[in-house]
């Protein structure tokens, strides 16, 4: 027994798909509605377009044959900036490696890096008695209760 696709396997002798879902004519009235939107916007930005250029003016155009140099705003661009951060480490790499007053009146100076690094490793770092820790935690305890 052959099957025919166009009758429907349902008792009630239906076309086999459902005709509810996709409704031809609310599709060709859809695109139709479309159409006419994508037309009157399309008119209507023309017309926007025509009326903006009637009535605004932009000046007249730049040229790209004008010879005439002007000088940025400030703060201008760097000439050469490979030079000048190169300039710029060696300063840095001098104040680093090099002794000097830091604040000549309270008698603080700069030490080179290597030379603190041996200092620190010779003398230790300052560490607070035990004693003072103790109170200090426990007047810090104090305060809070």
């Amino acid at each position: 027994m052959a099957i025919d696709p166009h009758k429907s396997p349902n008792a009630a002798g239906g076309p086999g798909y459902e005709i509810r879902d996709a409704s031809i004519a609310g599709l060709l009235k859809f695109a139709a509605s479309l159409a006419v939107v994508l037309i009157v916007v399309s008119f209507g930005m023309n017309w926007v377009f025509w009326h903006f250029a009637k009535t605004q003016t932009l000046g007249p155009s730049a040229t790209p044959f004008e010879n005439a140099r002007t000088i940025p705003p400030l703060p201008r661009l760097q000439v050469a900036p490979q030079k000048e951060i190169h300039d710029y480490w060696e300063g840095e790499q001098e104040i680093l490696n090099s002794y000097g007053w830091v604040d000549k009146h309270n008698g603080v100076v700069r030490l080179p890096i290597d030379r603190a690094m041996r200092l620190v490793l010779e003398r230790g770092l300052p560490v607070r008695p035990a004693g003072a820790a103790k109170a200090a935690g426990g007047e810090a305890e104090g305060a809070s209760q």
